[in-house]
């Protein structure tokens, strides 16, 4: 039948049930993926699996099922591929069943199939690697080699080949990796985050540590502390000492204050920009608490240390211990 014969309530028609078609047809999207907390990569995981709380994936702990995510560089891809081999797998206990290649987002992705003897016991693993838009996605999925299994092959590649990446991870998840709660960003935008340790911010373009450039601010959480009120202000001082190798660093304030209701420390200081020879005005506080404290670092230009200083602050007062 050509176009030609159908009028246009008949084309109409016709396109929508190609639509129709087209969306049954079409494996999961990104949409449908879901993406553990703070994780660029995502996937439809079997049924049954849940969010992990350990690591960037999903488990069911109670079948012993656990698909683990990783993201590294798109650049990483071409290395994996070459060490990836089955003896190099071998070297580290696993057994390949069997390896293949697997379209994946306009790309080609590896699947090896392994089996390898755990102090839990054997179990039976999917190692898959995969460039994906700018990242290197290493997926791999753990369960009991037994039978009978908790889940088909056929479901684990369906879950596999839903891989699936989303631009950027929201500021809300990567601040709800640390140790602390951020409740005043300052106006400033969230650089990076180690999970559970810091968080950097900053207040300008770059996403690089050069305080002669721009304002940044680190916040740390560290194990540990001085067990005396006596020894803040040396073990402050000492504190400050550990920062990147600028010039004629001068310390021109030190004392204790009380920060969000607990005992904390100030200090102040300048330095210089060893490559430019420019100003640097630095602060920086601790908040004590129980085995632990706070560090909060600010680094500024001295021109643009006012507005700077004030933003920190902001920063400091509505941070609290998660």
């Amino acid at each position: 039948m050509s176009f030609a014969l159908l009028n246009r309530p008949s084309i109409l028609r016709f396109l929508t049930v190609c639509a129709v078609l087209s969306a049954l047809l079409t494996p999961a999207a990104a949409a449908d993926a879901m993406f553990p907390i703070g994780s660029r990569l995502g996937l439809v995981p079997p049924p049954g699996l849940k969010p992990a709380t350990a690591f960037p994936g999903f488990e069911n702990p109670e079948s012993g099922v656990f698909v683990r995510l990783v993201a590294l560089p798109g650049a990483a891809f071409p290395e994996i591929e070459k060490t990836m081999t089955n003896e190099a797998l071998k070297k580290q206990g696993m057994t390949v069943e069997k390896r293949e290649s697997l379209s994946l987002g306009g790309g080609s992705a590896i699947l090896a199939i392994v089996r390898q003897q755990t102090a839990g016991g054997r179990i039976r693993k999917w190692l898959m690697i995969a460039p994906i838009d700018n990242l290197t996605a290493l997926v791999s999925l753990e369960m009991a080699a037994k039978a009978p299994a908790p889940y088909p092959d056929a479901v684990i590649r369906t879950a596999l080949t839903s891989l699936a990446t989303r631009p950027e991870v929201p500021v809300e998840e990567q601040l709800a990796l640390v140790p602390f709660k951020i409740g005043n960003m300052g106006g400033m935008r969230l650089v990076r985050v180690v999970p559970g340790v810091a968080a950097q911010f900053t207040n300008g373009p770059k996403d690089t540590l050069e305080a002669s450039e721009q304002p940044h601010l680190v916040i740390a959480a560290t194990p540990g502390g001085p067990q005396q009120p006596g020894d803040r202000d040396k073990f402050a001082r000492n504190a400050l000492s550990g920062l990147p190798p600028y010039k004629d660093v001068r310390i021109v304030n030190s004392e204790p204050m009380r920060i969000g209701g607990q005992p904390g420390h100030e200090v102040r200081a300048r330095g210089k920009d060893p490559n430019t020879g420019e100003e640097i005005e630095i602060v920086q506080w601790l908040r004590f608490g129980s085995g632990a404290y706070l560090r909060m670092l600010g680094l500024a230009p001295a021109d643009k240390w006012n507005e700077s200083f004030t933003r920190f602050r902001a920063v400091r007062d509505g941070l609290e211990p998660r």
